[in-house]
């Protein structure tokens, strides 16, 4: 455990089968806790919700062959700007929509 920052003992409650999940995983409590928290405090750290198949197939492709989070920054970005691609196709559908059914009320 790190000692030159100051730490500080809190106690939290978690159900009973988290607790036993994480004693078969033999994770540690408190580094998961302090993990999660620096991961979600951080300025530059996301959170996905993925698939049991996405993650598995991170696990296999960046966590099990020593590749890094940076690697896939491309390719995610790239993601990205596909799903503002079509997010945007979809608001000048809607656009369209309106402006065509605002024509014909009265009064325009």
């Amino acid at each position: 455990m790190p000692t030159d920052r100051p730490f500080k003992r809190v106690n939290i409650m978690i159900l009973e089968a988290q607790y036993e999940h994480l004693s078969e995983l033999g994770l540690n409590l408190s580094g998961l806790i302090r993990d999660l928290l620096g991961d979600y405090l951080s300025a530059s750290t996301i959170t996905l919700q993925v698939s049991d198949e996405t993650r598995q197939l991170y696990d296999r492709i960046v966590s099990n062959t020593g590749a890094t989070d940076a690697e896939i920054e491309g390719p995610l970005r790239r993601a990205l700007a596909e799903v503002l691609d079509s997010r945007i196709d979809e608001m000048r559908a809607l656009h369209r929509q309106l402006v065509a059914e605002a024509a014909k009320l009265p009064g325009t």
